[in-house]
């Protein structure tokens, strides 16, 4: 992937994150109720997908420093990596019980999978692109 390709890829990624976690988080506070009728793992007191929100954010904002700003480019993928690390840890940490209760048939959830899934997916693809970038630039 050319650099060109990596850093509109990262910026994509980021905002479709961004975008998915904050119609999650927008629909928790003005309804009290979570998006999709499904369950709404919390954690330390808040909605799960608040952090989403937040960790997208700065994966969105570090990809648009990175493009926008060569001299912190590569600033920006450590960002990217360590944010996308963590998420991979936060999300992971909610998607296997509920995986676990879609496997056994106690849960049904509206896009086939838990949202909080959806994020692992986003945060591994963005870990391992950003990853790949590193050691490319090494």
């Amino acid at each position: 992937m050319t650099d060109s390709g990596y850093k509109k890829a990262m910026i994509l990624l980021g905002l479709a994150g961004l975008l998915f976690s904050g119609y999650l988080s927008a629909f928790r506070l003005i309804t009290s109720v979570c998006a999709l009728s499904e369950p709404c793992p919390y954690f330390l007191g808040y909605p799960a997908c608040w952090y989403g929100f937040g960790m997208f954010f700065l994966l969105f904002a570090s990809a648009l420093v990175g493009f926008f700003r060569a001299s912190a480019e590569k600033s920006a993928v450590y960002v990217q990596v360590l944010i996308s690390g963590l998420g991979i840890l936060f999300a992971g940490y909610f998607t296997v019980p509920e995986i676990s209760n879609l496997l056994s048939g106690t849960s049904a959830y509206s896009l086939g999978l838990p949202t909080c899934a959806y994020g692992l997916i986003f945060y591994v693809i963005i870990f391992v692109l950003a990853f790949r970038y590193l050691r490319k630039q090494k």
